[in-house]
């Protein structure tokens, strides 16, 4: 019986500190997308099912990034930064996300719009997504946040 405790004693050790280990690399692998000269002050964290999130790195400007490989839908490599300011957004996203019947996940989205409830971006923003196979294949995609953009008059040509 005592032999049979501390064997497993001796896994949860092993299999904690295995968690303990791959913070690093999961910081790292999170800031994949983050442009060079933010990389160092970009926060990174960690999404819960709750649409909460855990931070596992402090940052000190206004860039925040998270792994989203794994997540249905998502590629093999896939992870995303954006200010913190739409972190808000990014959590009801995943709410709709959530949803598997698209149409009632549009009809939930259009009523958001509808009733004021969607959370807006931050004005001029980016979003930095890099997916791929892995991270050597992965392609970054940038969007810039211009809510209502229809209505600015844009220079003829842009």
């Amino acid at each position: 019986m005592k032999r049979i405790v501390l064997v497993v004693l001796g896994m949860l050790a092993v299999s904690t500190s295995g968690f303990a280990q791959t913070t690093p690399e999961t910081i790292d692998r999170a800031l994949a997308a983050a442009p060079r000269q933010m990389k160092e002050g970009a926060a990174v964290i960690k999404w819960k099912a709750d649409y909460t999130y855990e931070t596992l790195k402090p940052g000190t400007n206004r860039m925040a990034c998270y792994d989203r490989s794994g997540e249905p839908g998502q590629q093999p490599f896939a992870v995303q930064c954006t200010s913190v300011a739409n972190l808000p957004r990014v959590a009801q996203n995943r709410k709709f996300e959530a949803m598997t019947d698209k149409t009632a996940r549009q009809a939930a989205l259009d009523a958001a719009e509808k009733d004021g409830t969607r959370v807006k971006p931050e004005y001029g923003s980016v979003w930095l997504t890099m997916n791929g196979p892995d991270q050597a294949r992965a392609r970054i995609h940038t969007t810039i946040a211009v809510p209502r953009h229809h209505a600015v008059n844009w220079p003829a040509g842009q």
